[in-house]
């Protein structure tokens, strides 16, 4: 769970990272763009990349902790690809700094390379009625096993994020801005 909407970033803008986080990484992922209807019905507007971004060295101390490793900026888009998710998704999730390639990495999706359909996962996620609520629009991220932090990478500020899949269009980029601490 990624918060109401308030966590979303648009492609380009920066993720900010708070500054009591003790990592900033990426999560290169497919997300599910849904509309709830007038009648509580989802209605799935398309698919998009998305960074789920997280702090995978809070995660690592207790598993207790994987929601509070979650609960940062999220950026999806910049292109919707309408219709069904291809079954094969191959993408590349890369991480720029200084005009050059720190960290670069090939990752999978789409249902031929996930453990769930995304009928069932949909099914579970909207059999909640907390979940349809007209209006509300959902933005459901289905994972990736791709990540810098399993390479060692610690990521600074200024270091830009691009995940790109070619089914998708334009690549989602966003730099990273770590928070100033509260005084």
């Amino acid at each position: 769970y990624k918060g109401n909407g308030t966590m979303a970033v648009a492609p380009g803008a920066a993720l900010l990272s708070p500054a009591f986080a003790k990592d900033a990484g990426e999560e290169p992922e497919v997300a599910g763009i849904y509309v709830i209807g007038d009648d509580g019905a989802p209605f799935r507007v398309g698919f998009t990349l998305s960074n789920e971004f997280s702090d995978h060295v809070t995660e690592r101390v207790n598993y207790l902790f994987l929601a509070h490793s979650k609960l940062r900026n999220a950026s999806f888009g910049p292109e919707i690809l309408i219709g069904d998710l291809p079954p094969d998704i191959r993408g590349t999730s890369r991480i720029v700094r200084d005009s050059e390639v720190l960290w670069e990495k090939p990752f999978l999706s789409g249902e031929a390379n996930m453990s769930h359909t995304i009928a069932n996962l949909e099914h579970h996620h909207f059999k909640y009625a907390a979940f349809r609520q007209p209006g509300d629009v959902h933005v459901h991220m289905f994972g990736t096993a791709t990540l810098s932090f399993a390479d060692g990478i610690r990521t600074e500020a200024g270091d830009v994020f691009e995940i790109e899949a070619g089914d998708f269009g334009l690549p989602l980029r966003n730099p990273l801005e770590i928070e100033q601490p509260v005084k």
